[in-house]
């Protein structure tokens, strides 16, 4: 089962990571300054992860396929990891919008 992490950035910023059941980090948000809008952001995941459409599938400047998951109104709240290839990303992808939707939510603040 996969699991939201909240945690605390240096810069007093909140941010989670959606881990999948083997603790692997498959998506990220941005810096929230303040928890409620970092737990809106999550609610955000659970609710675009399933529709395929929400899906951004992008390659960074060194060639590495990556994705974003946009909400309703277009803004992105996660974006995955680097992957080595377009088929690592679909597995990506598909990660989330398996573990997303049930993710239970965890904090890490330190």
């Amino acid at each position: 089962m996969g699991k939201f992490v909240v945690s605390k950035r240096t810069n007093g910023e909140f941010q989670f990571n959606l881990k999948a059941g083997n603790g692997q980090v498959i998506l990220t948000s941005e810096g929230y300054t303040t928890r409620a809008a970092c737990d809106n952001g999550i609610e955000s995941v659970k609710k675009n992860a399933p529709d395929d459409s929400n899906y951004d599938r992008k390659t960074s400047s060194n060639e590495k396929p990556f994705f974003n998951l946009k909400a309703g109104n277009g803004q992105v709240i996660g974006k995955s990891e680097l992957y080595e290839s377009e088929a690592a990303r679909e597995n990506g992808i598909a990660s989330v919008k398996k573990n997303a939707p049930e993710a239970e939510v965890v904090e890490e603040l330190g």
